[in-house]
């Protein structure tokens, strides 16, 4: 069955998109949620014309979206995680940790927006933050070890000169 959608569904589609679905998830969720509406030939030539008519307000919110992106460009995530000994991680690295450590850093994004993998090692890894369906963002996440030890810097110790101990001669027992 055919739908519009009225909202982004991360997996589905975006916001007026017409997406092709199983008749029971279309009818069951997505229509009495209000999350979409049923891809009728009158509903399509409505869909044509508010979009005709919000086509400004469209490319006001593509450029919002890229001006968001911007701000991520040349932006690394570190992530300090404890580590077994084997380099695996207790626990895992998601979105929602990726999220708060870019609020630490004073940029804002939902942890909806990202898209990635559980991280469960140590290592680099990449997730993508979509502000559009037009603008997605490539982010580089950095695991490293809570635990790890930093180099360790040789320092060179001279020798002291070792002093010889003196020689004990051992008295024979007396026999008597």
């Amino acid at each position: 069955m055919q739908i519009i959608l009225k909202e982004d569904i991360i997996g589905l589609g975006y916001k007026n998109d017409i997406v092709e679905v199983k008749s029971g998830y279309g009818r069951n969720y997505l229509i009495p949620q209000g999350k979409a509406v049923i891809a009728s030939e009158s509903a399509k030539k409505i869909l044509a014309e508010n979009l005709k008519q919000q086509a400004h307000k469209i490319a006001a919110i593509l450029a919002a979206a890229q001006k968001e992106a911007e701000a991520l460009n040349g932006v690394t995530v570190n992530i300090v995680s404890k580590v077994s000994a084997t380099g695996v991680l207790y626990g895992s690295v998601n979105a929602a940790q990726v999220a708060a450590e870019l609020a630490n850093k004073g940029i804002t994004i939902d942890r909806k927006r990202i898209i990635m993998k559980d991280i469960k090692t140590v290592g680099e890894y990449v997730a993508t933050v979509v502000f559009h369906k037009e603008v997605k963002v490539e982010l580089p996440v950095i695991v490293t070890a809570e635990n790890a030890q930093p180099a360790a810097v040789e320092e060179t110790v001279e020798a002291a000169p070792v002093e010889e101990a003196p020689v004990v001669e051992a008295e024979a027992p007396v026999a008597e």
